[in-house]
């Protein structure tokens, strides 16, 4: 449910969400909740931290559970298990009630200290505020350079739209939290998204700081993953790209037959015509299984869509209330703390004995 905004005094005080995605970020957290605090006590408007635990092996959804006992504005939506970025950044989306749903990462790279610039923009009548990334610190050349080259294969491949150096920091208003809930597909690039929506999008350029702590969770592997789960859930690139191969591979074929002849005229040396139209079987091999392997992970991709799975499963959750809404996900119920007959337990500072027996139904 979304909450319906506060008016004092004519002041319209609104609720900002913040998502949080982890994972195995026990050590960051306490430097996001102070530099969080510090920030939220500086802006006028009512708040709520939604931290996505994606299947933390570490004490980080301890930390959070514990901080969430005392402060209901603090949120945890726990896993089942690790289920990804993308999915961890829907599940808080599903549950924000937010007039507007800030999503950041939890390393302080996404600097809190630029959300009341987002929220003046967002007073501008922007649906989405997008922090551009104008410096990198703290990271390799190598880092740097394949983060170029996957935003520029993005514009490519999917959407010329996508702005380079642009991650998933974002404003987004309740309009196009509600716009971008409604993609419920399975394999999910969230700045497609938001891009193939065509909403009203504002930039605010910054100096991307180094992690505060820990290791970042997104090696290069992981991005190369990224792109292609991009890529193939959102472009049809690969399979255009493997007609246009077979089309040359056509045209190298007709060549090399016309150069048969010339070979058995001894117009050609036999030993170049033998080496070149091996070169050339080989080739041709190795495409066609390229390109099998292609069209067999889109109809692998396709099965998946068709089993309707669950995006994510949630085992628990700490002062969140259930959404009614969000299709293609689980939501399990707290199951009952069961205690063993004749223990003794306190609740709420009372001494409740357990009966050693049950109570017998009336007949």
């Amino acid at each position: 449910m979304v909450q319906e905004p506060i008016i004092d005094d004519g002041i319209i005080i609104m609720l900002i969400s913040i998502v949080v995605p982890v994972y195995n970020e026990q050590d960051v957290m306490p430097h996001l909740f102070h530099a969080l605090s510090e920030v939220l006590s500086h802006i006028d408007h009512e708040h709520e931290i939604i931290i996505v635990n994606d299947g933390s092996r570490d004490g980080t959804a301890d930390w959070v559970r514990r901080h969430a006992a005392t402060d209901d504005r603090i949120k945890l939506v726990n896993f089942s298990r690790n289920f990804g970025q993308q999915a961890a950044m829907t599940a808080g989306l599903d549950c924000a009630r937010g007039d507007v749903v800030v999503v950041m990462d939890c390393d302080l790279q996404d600097p809190p200290e630029l959300l009341q610039r987002m929220l003046d923009k967002y007073s501008e009548g922007y649906d989405v505020v997008s922090c551009r990334r104008i410096s990198r610190a703290g990271e390799s050349w190598f880092k740097k350079k394949t983060a170029s080259v996957f935003y520029g294969l993005m514009r490519k491949a999917i959407d010329s739209r996508i702005p380079a150096e642009v991650g998933d920091f974002r404003l987004f208003s309740r309009n196009a939290v509600d716009a971008i809930r409604a993609f419920r597909e399975q394999h999910r690039f969230m700045r497609g998204l938001v891009a193939w929506l065509g909403l009203r999008e504002a930039f605010i350029e910054f100096d991307r700081p180094a992690r505060v702590a820990g290791e970042t969770k997104y090696p290069v592997s992981k991005l190369i993953k990224l792109a292609w789960t991009a890529i193939s859930s959102s472009s049809t690139v690969p399979l255009r790209a493997c007609v246009y191969a077979g089309w040359a591979l056509l045209a190298c074929g007709l060549l090399a037959t016309v150069a048969v002849p010339l070979a058995v005229l001894q117009w050609l040396p036999l030993s170049v015509a033998t080496m070149g139209w091996t070169a050339f079987q080989l080739s041709l091999a190795g495409i066609q299984l390229v390109a099998v392997g292609l069209i067999g992970d889109y109809v692998g991709r396709i099965f998946e869509e068709s089993k309707q799975r669950p995006l994510y499963i949630v085992s628990e959750t700490c002062n969140v209330e259930i959404p009614s809404d969000s299709s293609r996900s689980v939501w399990m119920l707290e199951r009952p703390r069961v205690t063993a007959p004749g223990s003794v337990e306190e609740r709420d500072g009372n001494i409740l004995r357990i009966p050693t027996q049950a109570p017998r139904r009336a007949a």
